[in-house]
């Protein structure tokens, strides 16, 4: 618990790597379309709980895997943003199913350590573009759901994008009180 404390609150923090293809700004909702590097994630599955209930669930326990709570018994440091994978109801709410999931360190990118929770799984991704939009304040379902909606809307018809599920991310630690960043993402198919 310890390491967990001073991981989020004294270490630096490495952002995910992407580079950003295009900007666009369509009924007063700014978006880019970037290209996420891939590479080795910690991921937890929450099923049966609210979405707002399951995500800080989920970033506990993978703060508590980065913080030392793996078997090489090493902090390594905290990664941005901790990304919720979002499955969409047919109204647009959030299905009690997520997966919150954390880029592992450069560092520890060829040979992460294993947690000693066995819920969380450490998995390989590709690459993927997607489009993004980027909004402040203490993010909750509802801020997800609403931003969702605007980029689908600034988007169009025009953007080919997979509609199954999407991003949620947070960039700050909870304790940090203005300046927050959050955002949308959609993969692009």
């Amino acid at each position: 618990m310890l390491g967990m404390i001073k991981n989020s609150l004294l270490s630096t923090v490495e952002a995910w790597p992407y580079r950003v293809l295009s900007k666009g700004e369509k009924e007063q909702l700014s978006y880019e379309e970037r290209v996420c590097e891939g590479g080795w994630f910690a991921a937890v599955e929450i099923a049966g709980k609210p979405f707002d209930e399951a995500s800080k669930e989920g970033a506990v326990k993978l703060l508590k895997y980065v913080g030392g709570s793996n078997d090489k018994g090493v902090g390594m440091g905290m990664t941005a943003p901790v990304s919720i994978t979002a499955f969409p109801a047919e109204d647009g709410s959030l299905q009690q199913n997520v997966k919150v999931s954390l880029r592992i360190p450069s560092q520890f990118q060829t040979n992460p350590p294993c947690p000693s929770d066995e819920s969380i799984k450490i998995e390989e991704r590709q690459e993927m573009t997607i489009y993004s939009t980027q909004f402040g304040g203490y993010a909750k379902e509802v801020d997800y759901v609403d931003y969702a909606a605007k980029l689908r809307s600034a988007l169009g018809s025009e953007a080919a994008y997979r509609k199954d599920f999407y991003f949620c991310n947070g960039y700050d630690p909870p304790m940090k009180p203005y300046g927050r960043r959050n955002e949308v993402w959609f993969v692009k198919e």
